[in-house]
């Protein structure tokens, strides 16, 4: 496979930053030791110490890839919609800088340190492509921010002693066309040469830089490819492993120590498509659930594709319900050796580790607008409200976000059975 991207896709340094923090050593230096990494045996995660790994942890969703319903938002419910939207109301300059303040204030190093005091021992971390490319993303415009921001988590995650899974969630192109990987309506990756490129590229960077970084217990490649809706699916779904395979090809070209984690098709609930499941010798798969009984029948699938490739299962995406579902169903996960991250680990309201409030003014003006017909010019016009107040909500929202001004979930936190 070619390995030629265009600089003004993927940053040149992108490419060439040192591996700070990664294993290397200097000229003249004493070689440290070769690191250790999270390895397979059969159904199980083992620790460089010996010791299985069950995974508990929480996902970081909302803070590298903005969802609409984290903000209260219905219509405006991907990332490149929500900054239409806010920069039709305020602007795109004031827009950009709440987005770097948004990414500062949302997940800090206190934050890690609060979930590993749950009981805690694994983060997942959602993140766009555009992070780790020249294109507009989140306030930035070339050179974007993404191996500083997850170089950062790398770090607090060892201080806590928290293992991190890297997860695409929105891909090149899109895999799953919906809101979820912020695309435009239709997986285009799988029908496009170009993305799929620039999907194998990425993760070759980012494997690249981390290859021999031990907090990172390996890579999600794509999150709940291919939607359910389109007519072609079965076909969509015959290109899923092909896919897979390109981008694991891409990985091992520079990291042949990691875990590489591969969803199901249908919301990482169809494993079906998969033909070939040991076609890589680190290979885990993942699964998701929302809603459904608390029951061990209700992920029989799941257990029954586990048992058939003898490869690790673990539950990457679950929540959003009542404390004593969840509690259940973490008992169902924990007897049948199925670990989990709960989505997500902050967001306005609640059903997360830490709830955010919205300030005064949020509903009334931004939520308002969001929901508003901007389908014209005249339209936005008359749907912007007053903007002072509206930009003073969007301030006050910054310091919402913060650790210190957030409500722990008690209840819900105790029902994941971490401690």
């Amino acid at each position: 496979m070619k390995h030629l991207l265009a600089m003004t896709t993927l940053s040149l340094a992108a490419l060439t930053m040192g591996l700070a923090g990664c294993g290397g050593t200097k000229t003249g230096e004493e070689a440290a030791p070769a690191p250790k990494f999270v390895t397979i045996q059969g159904h199980d995660l083992i620790k460089p110490d010996g010791e299985k790994l069950f995974i508990m942890g929480t996902n970081l969703g909302n803070w590298l890839n903005p969802e609409g319903y984290m903000f209260r938002f219905s219509k405006t419910n991907s990332g490149h919609f929500i900054n239409e939207m806010f920069c039709q109301l305020v602007g795109p300059d004031f827009t950009a800088e709440f987005w770097k303040q948004f990414k500062d204030n949302y997940v800090t190093r206190q934050d890690i340190r609060f979930i590993k005091s749950t009981g805690a021992n694994t983060i997942r971390l959602p993140f766009h492509y555009k992070l780790f490319t020249d294109e507009d993303y989140m306030g930035i415009t070339g050179r974007q921010d993404g191996f500083a921001r997850v170089d950062s988590l790398v770090e607090w995650c060892r201080e806590s002693e928290l293992f991190l899974i890297l997860d695409m969630h929105d891909a090149p192109g899109g895999q799953t066309g919906d809101n979820i990987d912020d695309s435009y309506g239709y997986p285009w990756l799988f029908d496009s040469e170009a993305s799929q490129q620039k999907f194998c590229d990425i993760w070759r960077a980012i494997a690249d830089r981390y290859k021999n970084e031990p907090v990172i217990l390996g890579y999600e490649l794509m999150n709940e490819p291919i939607a359910p809706y389109f007519e072609n699916v079965d076909e969509l779904n015959a290109k899923l492993e092909a896919v897979y395979k390109k981008g694991v090809a891409a990985i091992r070209e520079v990291d042949k120590n990691h875990i590489i984690l591969l969803g199901g098709a249908q919301w990482n609930g169809n494993f079906r498509p998969f033909t070939d499941s040991k076609f890589d010798d680190k290979l885990m798969y993942t699964c998701h659930r929302y809603g459904g009984p608390a029951t061990k029948e209700a992920i029989q699938g799941f257990i029954n594709f586990r048992d058939s490739v003898g490869l690790p299962m673990y539950m990457g995406e679950i929540g959003h319900n009542t404390d004593q579902w969840q509690a259940d169903f973490c008992q169902v996960m924990r007897d049948n050796n199925i670990g989990y991250t709960f989505w997500p680990y902050k967001k306005v309201d609640g059903s997360c580790f830490m709830a955010f409030k919205a300030p005064a003014g949020w509903d009334e003006l931004v939520v308002k607008f969001s929901e508003a017909p901007r389908g014209t010019y005249a339209e936005i016009r008359e749907a912007r409200p007053d903007q002072a107040a509206a930009r003073q909500a969007m301030t006050d929202l910054l310091e919402a976000v913060k650790l210190e001004n957030c409500v722990k979930q008690e209840g819900y936190i105790n029902s994941l059975g971490m401690k």
